[in-house]
């Protein structure tokens, strides 16, 4: 008798939710002769109704998310795009997989900095500013130029 009451919990947990909500028979039936006899709609419960619930409902959660994400990225740009930044990345390059140099500009200071995982050191100051080619107008990187060579389109198309 204590075997059967100890494995009580695990048999519970085993059940589906729905069967250990379900009403007793004769409750289930007097139920369904007074929605008959009130001309209510009854809701199919069989499998077909279940996928369709789990269907909408999935579309539903996926559609939720969608939109946050869209009014994050909304709510982001609305922020000063660019204006009031006092630090610019002029370059990077990578020494490693996990280690690089960067060269940032805070004012009218350029920083060399080098970046490990846990850590960030600044190597150098530079006396005087470094001019990078091209002026304002950021480099694509290498992968993506190759990228937009390949599936044909050319840089003039980006802007």
């Amino acid at each position: 008798m204590k075997k059967v009451l100890g494995s009580l919990p695990g048999l519970l947990l085993a059940l589906p939710f729905s069967v250990m909500a379900a009403e007793p028979v004769a409750t289930v039936t007097a139920a369904v002769n007074t929605a008959t006899a009130a001309a209510a709609p009854t809701v199919s419960s069989g499998v077909a109704g279940q996928l369709t619930q789990l269907v909408f409902g999935l579309l539903f959660v996926l559609g939720l998310i969608f939109f946050l994400a869209w009014l994050l990225r909304r709510v982001q740009q609305a922020g000063p795009a660019g204006k009031g930044q006092v630090i610019d990345i002029i370059g990077s390059r990578a020494l490693g997989p996990r280690d690089r140099l960067m060269l940032v500009q805070v004012g009218n200071e350029q920083i060399l900095l080098g970046i490990s995982p846990g850590t960030i050191t600044a190597l150098h100051v530079l006396k005087e500013p470094v001019q990078v080619p091209g002026g304002t107008e950021k480099s694509t990187p290498e992968f993506a130029q190759r990228l937009m060579e390949l599936l044909g389109k050319d840089q003039k198309d980006k802007k």
